[in-house]
């Protein structure tokens, strides 16, 4: 059983559909946009500041005191438009931003206005509010040729409003997923758990896209913006940590990063169904743009909940990690809101002659890098996409060699943004080396290629050789009219592809902890593991607490070997990796783990 799962599952993309029309409650079809519950129009007064000149709103729907400073973040005076993605209430909400010149001294010849909706959460991270951008950006720049007009915004509410007989689907309808297709495999003992509706989404139905302002487009940016760091902010994610992206305005790019790391990090159904039951949540929860005035919120949610019997979505995800975008550098400075506060370089660092990369860090300013292993593992993900999008633009009878600079860091970028080799894997390289003429340290790195090729695998262009695995993939291509098709087939299988390795790279982690925790388990430890799980959260605060300190294990504990740390894909020589699989074993599996880190022996001796 566990071989089956260390290998890498069938896998099924799937993209987000674009169904028909309607908003009938009789009806089997969704609306192409989702309905909202408010519509309004705030503009920059010089003495009042913003303020809520137009408002539309379902009853019961709170605008005033609110979506001012959730629409408009600090800096946006600075840049000519943006689109800003915010929660508040139950609602994911969506404001366009202008910063028009007109020749108005009452104005300063400059307006400034935001148009926004709030829709509700039950139609995703986003509500699937990113359908409403085109829309919500063609309102602002009517509005700030002519203030006063406001019949656009009348007829835009007649025509989308929520009404009685409006459809309320399931989480994730415009979410890119990836389906393992594996061997059934029956949870431990006390750690089966109720689906979701969200969790078992059937296949969706044909006519599948991404809509042009979807966050998901920005993936590779995402990649090419973090380099290796991505991978330690996806395994804060996995902890769920609270993570803040501290950035300067426009924040549309932030907004979209926060949507793709939350993605990221989701743990696919499978791999959940072995978890403890009182694990973290499935997913990541985003805010989006946060802001001062949201402190009040932060500090209650900081707060751990008790379990309860039958807990709702949003009670299971309340008081546990979050990932938020601000420009307010106030927040940045209040580590006691945010476990890793992420910093992005400046606006006008893209014109720096060397990239510059964003500084990652804990509270009381404790660095955090990536490790050595992130470092070749980029590489090998930056290389596989190369040749994915290089197979989707180019004829296969014409090479186009892929650009170093995008998969090599230099000298200074690798010592700016990655831990520098330890003494110990020093030692052994060097020992290996002169032991063996090099072979064990070349097994060695073949075996880690061979394990970050798996994540790639199957993700290829499908051609008609390409097996069962390929025609998922292309039947959904197939399933496109002619220019969306040639549009997904140039763009969203790269996107999709980064989803399948990160969702891949989660399994391979957890499931591995999984089989040594199952492989460990005893009549003792599974009594002690009913107790634990009903111990609730500030009991597993503790044992977070504890997990760092070996003297503190106990007949609970498990031993994770340098092996199983690499079949993780995990570094090592890295105490940092070292501890993310202590804080994993705790929070997934309400264990204590040692990890044995590696080391050269010398006539059964270890000296290092």
């Amino acid at each position: 059983m566990a071989a089956s799962r260390r290998g890498q599952p069938e896998l099924q993309v799937r993209l987000p559909s674009t169904p028909n029309i309607s908003t009938t409650g009789t009806a089997n079809t969704l609306p192409d946009l989702p309905p909202i519950f408010a519509l309004f129009l705030i503009n920059f007064d010089v003495k009042a500041g913003y303020t809520i000149s137009w408002k539309a709103s379902k009853p019961g729907v709170e605008l005033e005191g609110v979506v001012e400073y959730k629409s408009l973040p600090s800096g946006l005076h600075t840049v000519p438009e943006d689109l800003i993605y915010f929660v508040h209430d139950g609602f994911a909400g969506l404001s366009a931003f202008i910063n028009a010149p007109v020749q108005d001294t009452e104005v300063r010849n400059a307006r400034m206005l935001a148009v926004g909706v709030l829709v509700p959460l039950s139609y995703g991270r986003l509500g699937r509010a990113w359908r409403h951008a085109e829309g919500l950006k063609n309102m602002t720049a009517a509005l700030a040729a002519d203030g006063k007009d406001t019949s656009i915004l009348e007829e835009y509410w007649k025509k989308n409003q929520a009404d009685a007989e409006t459809i309320a689907p399931s989480e994730s309808i415009e979410s890119p997923s990836v389906t393992f297709q594996q061997t059934s495999r029956k949870p431990p003992q006390g750690h089966r758990r109720n689906r979701s509706a969200s969790d078992g989404a059937a296949l969706l139905a044909p006519g599948h896209r991404l809509s042009p302002f979807h966050p998901a487009w920005s993936l590779t940016k995402l990649l090419d913006t973090f380099g290796p760091l991505i991978f330690p902010i996806q395994r804060a994610a996995l902890l769920r940590k609270r993570i803040l992206i501290s950035c300067h305005a426009p924040i549309q790019e932030a907004c979209n990063f926060v949507y793709n790391i939350s993605i990221l990090s989701n743990i696919p159904q499978p791999t959940f169904d072995l978890l403890s039951t009182n694990s973290p949540p499935h997913r990541l929860r985003p805010l989006f743009s946060i802001g001062v005035h949201d402190i009040p919120f932060l500090v209650e949610d900081s707060k751990p909940r008790r379990n309860t019997d039958e807990p709702t979505e949003a009670e299971r995800e309340a008081g546990t990690g979050w990932i938020a975008c601000t420009t307010d550098s106030i927040l940045a400075k209040k580590d006691t809101l945010w476990d890793i506060l992420v910093t992005m370089p400046p606006p006008y660092s893209t014109n720096a002659k060397h990239h510059t990369w964003p500084k990652l860090e804990g509270p009381q300013g404790l660095p955090i890098k990536a490790t050595q292993r992130d470092l070749r593992r980029f590489r090998s993900l930056k290389a596989g996409l190369t040749r994915l999008q290089t197979s989707l633009t180019t004829s296969p009878t014409t090479p186009n060699p892929s650009d170093a600079d995008d998969i090599f860091l230099s000298e200074a970028e690798e010592k700016e943004v990655v831990e520098p080799l330890s003494w110990a894997a020093l030692a052994y390289n060097g020992f290996m080396w002169w032991a063996s003429a090099g072979e064990q340290a070349r097994s060695d790195r073949a075996e880690e290629s061979a394990h970050d090729a798996e994540l790639l695998a199957d993700l290829t262009a499908p051609s008609p050789s390409s097996g069962a695995r390929g025609a998922d993939l292309s039947t959904s291509m197939a399933s496109l009219t002619p220019r969306a098709a040639a549009f997904e087939s140039d763009e969203a299988r790269a996107e999709l592809a980064v989803i399948a390795y990160f969702h891949r790279l989660t399994t391979q982690v957890l499931g591995t902890l999984a089989d040594i925790v199952e492989s460990t388990s005893d009549d003792s430890s599974e009594e002690d593991e009913g107790e634990d799980e009903g111990s609730g959260d500030e009991d597993r605060a503790a044992l977070l607490r504890d997990v760092g300190a070996e003297e503190e294990l106990d007949g609970r504990g498990i031993r994770i070997g340098s092996d199983a740390v690499a079949r993780m894909g995990l570094d090592v020589w890295s105490a940092t990796d070292a501890e993310f699989i202590k804080a994993a074993v705790a929070a997934y599996f309400g264990r204590r783990a040692y990890v044995e880190g590696k080391g050269v022996e010398v006539c059964g001796v270890r000296v290092c």
